[in-house]
């Protein structure tokens, strides 16, 4: 890479890094936003927001990364002729596709991110998701625990707690549970929840159990541990469901009856998966429309706009089509190649329309030669 190509590279890549930031930070943020109900009802620490939150990133940076490429490259294209720096590029000798370069080498750098986010970040990053949100909706603390009230469950349970540690530790607890005509009630200076044998079971510290039995005599244990089983009072199973988005690439183009079952149909898993290898395309396709937008026509003082607005509203048009062909793929597999085949053209198109402004107007030439020749005659 020359001096001049380097120069371009760093003052296309900045601007390009500074959207993609930017766009992920909003995404960042509404997802924080729609996680406030893991504090807020689930009774769940920040952490766990924040863990949720930065685990949907790899998702969103495979819609992301194709838009700011997009926006990043015409900032800085525009920047870069409206101060004549392109002209005098041109004007040192270097050709149409030396200067484009750099931007290439930025949009193979972001469609190579792009399939490793899509193949290896995104999956596993939806899988963990997916368990920390099992965890979640599974905890019986927060299903079962409220502090200072008194919490009632399924199938006759009471619980309350006078206080909750951070840790966990639950502090003078009170258990009643009604069975038909007989009651019991557990006290206990400190309980925990625990799992046996991937039961889940409260773990009693320290108290005492009562009981009447069925001639009305007063049954009373003390006790240093004792562990009340839950299965019977918690309604949530203990199988993850995944979808599309949470599976690799040998799942959904070779699936398991199980991942038929549980997940979905062959057909949507297929197109799922070329979703994923499609992706870096765009990237590719979003460069080549942002370097015809502002190289792909004459100079103007007047600015760009109208050939921004035209490029942007071709990029939205194919991206939306794209995401069409995707739902349209899950029905017929044949569709599949279309995948491809959009962004392909799209870029063609575009890289068609950047070259074909070089060609001189045989029509022009003549014309000036003609005039040039009635001035001198």
């Amino acid at each position: 890479m020359t001096l001049i190509q380097g120069y371009l590279f760093r003052q296309i890549a900045r601007p390009v890094v500074g959207a993609c930031a930017a766009l992920a930070a909003i995404g960042i943020l509404s997802q924080s936003l729609d996680q406030l109900e893991i504090i807020v009802e689930r009774g769940q620490s920040v952490w766990v927001m924040v863990k949720l939150t930065l685990l949907a990133v790899p998702q969103l940076l495979a819609v992301i990364i194709p838009i700011g490429l997009f926006v990043g490259a015409l900032i800085a294209l525009t920047r870069l002729q409206r101060e004549q720096e392109l002209t005098a590029v041109f004007a040192s000798g270097v050709t149409r596709w030396s200067a484009i370069r750099p931007a290439v080498w930025i949009a193979l750098i972001a469609a190579v991110l792009t399939l490793v986010v899509t193949t290896v970040g995104q999956p596993w990053a939806q899988r963990q998701a997916r368990a920390e949100a099992f965890a979640v909706r599974t905890d019986l603390a927060a299903l079962l625990v409220e502090e200072g009230r008194f919490v009632q469950g399924p199938n006759g349970l009471t619980v309350y707690v006078q206080q909750i540690e951070q840790n966990g530790l639950l502090k003078n607890l009170f258990v009643y549970l009604e069975d038909g005509d007989r009651v019991t009630t557990w006290d206990a200076a400190e309980a925990r929840f625990s799992r046996i044998d991937g039961q889940p079971y409260l773990t009693l510290l320290n108290g005492s159990w009562q009981r009447y039995s069925s001639r009305g005599v007063l049954e009373y244990i003390s006790f240093g541990r004792n562990d009340v089983p839950l299965a019977r009072y918690t309604e949530v199973t203990d199988r993850v469901r995944y979808k599309p988005t949470d599976l690799y690439l040998t799942q959904l183009f070779n699936p398991s009856p199980r991942d038929l079952e549980q997940v979905g149909p062959a057909g949507e898993l297929m197109a799922e998966g070329h979703l994923r290898l499609s992706a870096p395309l765009y990237a590719l396709m979003a460069m080549a429309m942002a370097l015809t937008a502002i190289m792909g026509g004459p100079f103007s003082r007047t600015g760009y706009g109208l050939r921004i607005a035209k490029a942007a509203g071709a990029f939205l048009l194919v991206r939306v089509a794209g995401y069409g062909i995707v739902s349209a793929s899950a029905w017929n597999s044949w569709l599949n190649v279309f995948q491809y085949l959009l962004p392909i053209m799209a870029t063609a198109i575009a890289l068609r329309l950047l070259f074909r402004a070089l060609k001189p107007r045989p029509r022009a030439v003549g014309g000036l030669f003609g005039r040039l020749k009635g001035r001198f005659a």
